[in-house]
C-alpha cells in the first residue's frame, strides 16, 4: 500500500452533515464545480490558500456579478439563454450564437475584476492552440465594461462526471481514458499551456468516442488557481481520474464529484484492491501518475510527473481491445404438439369419457354430386369450351411470337416495344447542402495560421472569409516549415452523411486546391494522411470551385486543402476561403 499522495486534485472538502452524494462536487456544463464553493474549509477558501495540490489561489476582495440575465445580447450576437454557474464575482452561461445559429457557452466577468486581465491572457492563448483535442475558445472580449469569453457548446458530448455515475469503466474505455487526455495535455504543456482544473466535469465524451478538454488554462484565470507544479498538478489530475474510471471512487479521503473517497486513515490503495478485476497494468499507471516522492504501486515503478512521461507509458503498454460484442440468446422455436383427431385416438363412433366444454357444431353433409344424364352432358359441355380456349389462346401466343421475330434485323437482335423505348429512368434529384456542424482550420504541423476567422466560411456571408497572411518570394505559404503541408479548412458534418458534391467559394482565384474527406471511422483527422477519399482532384482553382460526384462517398470531416497561393500583385501571395458548401 502507497502513501497517500499530497497532490490532491480539485478535492472538496464537505462538513459532513450530509450524505457523499448529497455532497459531492456537482460540475457544471461550463467545467467549473458549484457545490465545492459551498460547505466546509476548501483548499481555493481564503482561509487556506495553499491548497493541497501545491496550486494557490489567490485571495482579493472581487466586485459583483455583472447583473446581466437571460435575454442580454453581446457584441449583438451572442444572446444569454441560461446561467450555469454564478460565483466568485463572474458567471457562466449558455448562449446562442446568433448569427452563426447555434449553441454557445459564455464566461462574463465585470472589466474591473481582478482576474479579468488573467482571464483575457488565458482565453487568447488558449484559442491559438487550436487543438481539436480541446473546447474551441472562440473569442475574449472587452466591451462595456464587461469582459467575456465564448467557447464551443457541444449538446451531443457526456461529462465524465455523468458516465462515472453510471459504474467505473472497462479496461478498454479505460485505457482510451488516459491515452487521449495524455496525449492532449502533453501537446498543452508544449506551447506552454496548462489546465490545473482538470476535473470529471471539464472532461467530456463525444458520440464517436472522442474525449475533449474544457477549460484549459481560462477555468484556473477564473478561479485565480496557480501552481508552483503545473505539470505535475495536470498529470496527478488525469492519474485521478483513471482511478476514478477504474474504481469508482475518488482518491482521496473527501468525498467529491458524486464519488465515495478512500477511507480514512488507510492512504492511496491501488485500484486492483479496492475493486476486483481492475486490469493489472492500468491499475499501476494510475499508481504512477499519482506517485509522491517514489510510493507507487507494488513493481515500484518511476513515478510519471508530466503528461508526456504519462503519454509514453501508456505507449508502452499492450494495447487493449474493446470487448466482444455480447448477443442476446434466440429464443428457440418449438412447434405446437400435434392435436389428433377422434378417429386417430381411436373414439370415433363412441362416446367420449370427458364430455367437451363446449358443444361442437354439427356440419350439413355436402350436396351429392352431378349423376345424372344432365349433369354428364354439362360436365362435357364444359370441358370442351376449355380445351377450345386453351387451343386459341396457345395460336394466338405462337402467331405473337412470329410477327416479333419479323420484325427484328438480321442479326437476330430483337427490337424493344415502344412501351420500352418510352420508359425512362426518374432523374435523381439535385444535390443539396448538408447542414454543417462546425469548423477547423487544418494544421497538419500543429500551428495555426488565422483560427478566428474560421466560422466566417460557413456563415453564408460573401462579405466574411478566412484569409490567410500575405507571404513573401514562395507561393507555397512562403516555404515555411510549418507550412510544407498547406493549410485549409476541415468541415465537420456533425455525423457520417452520403456527401455528393462540394461548392466553394474562395477569396481569390488562381489557387492550388483539393477537396478530400476522411474515412466513415475517423474520428478528429488531422493530418493529410487521415483523408482517403478525394472530392475535387488538386487544381489551380478560380473564384468559385464545384464538383459533383458520380458515386457519393461516406464521411462526417471534409478538408479544403490549399497547397499554393496566388500573388495578390504586390511581390506577396496571399489567399483563403469565403463560403463553403457540402452537397449531399
Amino acid at each position: 500500500m502507497a502513501e497517500r499522495s499530497t497532490a490532491a486534485v480539485d478535492v472538496a472538502h464537505n462538513g459532513g452533515n450530509e450524505p457523499s452524494a448529497a455532497k459531492a462536487d456537482e460540475a457544471t456544463n461550463d467545467g467549473t464545480a458549484q457545490a465545492e464553493e459551498t460547505g466546509g474549509a476548501s483548499p481555493e477558501k481564503p482561509g487556506n490558500p495553499e491548497g493541497e495540490d501545491g496550486g494557490r489561489v489567490r485571495s482579493e476582495a472581487v466586485p459583483a456579478t455583472p447583473d446581466v440575465h437571460s435575454g442580454h445580447k453581446l457584441a449583438g450576437r451572442y444572446r444569454l439563454e441560461e446561467c450555469v454557474t454564478r460565483l466568485d464575482g463572474f458567471s457562466s452561461w449558455r448562449a446562442v450564437d446568433e448569427k452563426l445559429r447555434r449553441a454557445v457557452g459564455v464566461h462574463l466577468l465585470p472589466a474591473d475584476h481582478p482576474r479579468a486581465r488573467s482571464v483575457l491572457a488565458a482565453a487568447r492563448s488558449s484559442a491559438l492552440l487550436g487543438d481539436p483535442r480541446f473546447v474551441q475558445v472562440l473569442d475574449a472580449v472587452e466591451e462595456d465594461d464587461l469582459v467575456y469569453v465564448v467557447h464551443e457548446w457541444l449538446p451531443d458530448a457526456t461529462e465524465l462526471t455523468a458516465l462515472l455515475a453510471a459504474g467505473p469503466m472497462d479496461a478498454h474505455d479505460a485505457y482510451q481514458l488516459v491515452s487521449q487526455l495524455s496525449l492532449a495535455m502533453a501537446a498543452a504543456h508544449r506551447e506552454g499551456l496548462t489546465h490545473l482544473r482538470l476535473t470529471p466535469g471539464a472532461v467530456l465524451r463525444s458520440s464517436t468516442g472522442q474525449y475533449r478538454i474544457r477549460g484549459l488554462a481560462v477555468n484556473a484565470a477564473l478561479r485565480g488557481v496557480t501552481s508552483a507544479r503545473p505539470l505535475r498538478q495536470d498529470t496527478e489530475a488525469i492519474g485521478a481520474l483513471l482511478y476514478a474510471a477504474l474504481t469508482k471512487r475518488w482518491p482521496y479521503e473527501s468525498d467529491a464529484y458524486g464519488l465515495s473517497g478512500l477511507p480514512k486513515g488507510m492512504g492511496l490503495i491501488a485500484p486492483d484492491q479496492v475493486r476486483a478485476g481492475v486490469h493489472r497494468g492500468l491499475s499501476e499507471l494510475a499508481m504512477r501518475a499519482l506517485a509522491n516522492d517514489g510510493a507507487t504501486a507494488s513493481r515500484q515503478e518511476p513515478p510519471c510527473t508530466t503528461p508526456e512521461e504519462l503519454a509514453r507509458a501508456v505507449a508502452a503498454m499492450p494495447r487493449i481491445l474493446p470487448p466482444e460484442p455480447t448477443f442476446a440468446a434466440q429464443p428457440v422455436y418449438r412447434q405446437p404438439a400435434y392435436q389428433r383427431t377422434t378417429y386417430q385416438q381411436g373414439t370415433y363412433g363412441r362416446p367420449s369419457s370427458h364430455p367437451p366444454s363446449v358443444a361442437q357444431p354439427v356440419l350439413a353433409a355436402p350436396p351429392a354430386p352431378l349423376q345424372s344424364r344432365t349433369g354428364r352432358v354439362l360436365k362435357w359441355t364444359v370441358s370442351a369450351l376449355l380445351i377450345a380456349a386453351l387451343g386459341l389462346g396457345s395460336w394466338q401466343l405462337a402467331e405473337a411470337l412470329l410477327d416479333r421475330n419479323k420484325g427484328s434485323d438480321d442479326t437476330g437482335v430483337t427490337q424493344p416495344d415502344d412501351d420500352d423505348k418510352n420508359k425512362e429512368k426518374p432523374p435523381a434529384p439535385p444535390p443539396e447542402p448538408l447542414a454543417i456542424a462546425g469548423a477547423t482550420e487544418f494544421m497538419p504541423d500543429g500551428s495555426g495560421i488565422q483560427q478566428r476567422s474560421v466560422p466566417n466560411t460557413i456563415d453564408d456571408d460573401s462579405s466574411t472569409s478566412w484569409i490567410t497572411p500575405r507571404y513573401q518570394t514562395f507561393p507555397n505559404f512562403g516555404n515555411l516549415p510549418q507550412r510544407k503541408q498547406g493549410s485549409g479548412i476541415i468541415v465537420d458534418l456533425g455525423r457520417v452523411q452520403e456527401v455528393r458534391g462540394i461548392e466553394v467559394n474562395l477569396y481569390r482565384s488562381g489557387q492550388t486546391t483539393a477537396v478530400l474527406a476522411a474515412g466513415p471511422d475517423a474520428s478528429s483527422p488531422s493530418s493529410p494522411a487521415d483523408f482517403t477519399q478525394r472530392i475535387a482532384e488538386k487544381q489551380v482553382a478560380g473564384q468559385t470551385l464545384k464538383e459533383e460526384l458520380e458515386k457519393p462517398v461516406r464521411t462526417r470531416y471534409v478538408l479544403v486543402h490549399i497547397t499554393e497561393l496566388p500573388s495578390d500583385g504586390t511581390g506577396g501571395y496571399r489567399g483563403g476561403i469565403t463560403d463553403i458548401s457540402v452537397l449531399g
